[in-house]
């Protein structure tokens, strides 16, 4: 039986050298790939309680959907600044080169509700940190973090510190 590191291709020196790219699109365009990310995500965060799912764009969406789709629960899209048609609230945050802005919807989930964070990958934990910052700006508690992919020699998981993160893989000094 395959693992899902299987079907996760790794490209060396890409965006620039020294960097080993996670490529999930090998995982997502399998259907045994797909199916085996979704229900092994779902299973890392059985016993967490919580209301709404939110993913950010755009493979947040993917697994984040499939996952609230799975387990019942809606769904929350977390986008790029400019990109939600409603009121928003927004967090920017820093990227390696720059700063980006991530924005909510003011009506996606009632105030008090738990919200299950989803992506694809921690890597330093900026994306996730804003989402966390997001949700909490609307009344919202974070009951989790779940991920498909750790890198943890970026440290992410520390900057999320008194947070739950699960993640499906990690490529630990990998």
């Amino acid at each position: 039986m395959k693992t899902i590191k299987d079907y996760i291709r790794t490209i060396p020196d890409f965006p620039k050298p020294g960097i080993q790219f996670r490529d999930i699109t090998t995982v997502i365009q399998d259907a045994d790939g797909l199916k085996l990310a979704v229900d092994s995500m779902c299973d890392l965060v059985k016993d967490v309680e919580y209301d709404v799912v939110a993913g950010a764009e755009a493979r947040g969406f993917i697994f984040g959907s499939a996952m609230a789709y799975k387990e019942h629960k809606p769904f929350v899209l977390i986008r790029k600044k400019g990109k939600l048609p409603f009121e928003t609230v927004s967090q920017s945050y820093e990227l390696e080169y720059g700063s980006a802005e991530l924005e909510m919807h003011t009506d996606s989930f009632p105030a008090g509700s738990r919200v299950l964070i989803v992506d694809d990958l921690i890597a330093t934990g900026g994306t996730i940190e804003a989402m966390i910052k997001l949700v909490e700006k609307l009344g919202g508690k974070a009951a989790g973090v779940c991920v498909l992919v750790e890198l943890p020699d970026l440290k992410g998981r520390e900057r999320l510190e008194g947070y739950d993160v699960f993640s499906a893989v990690s490529y630990e000094g990998e």
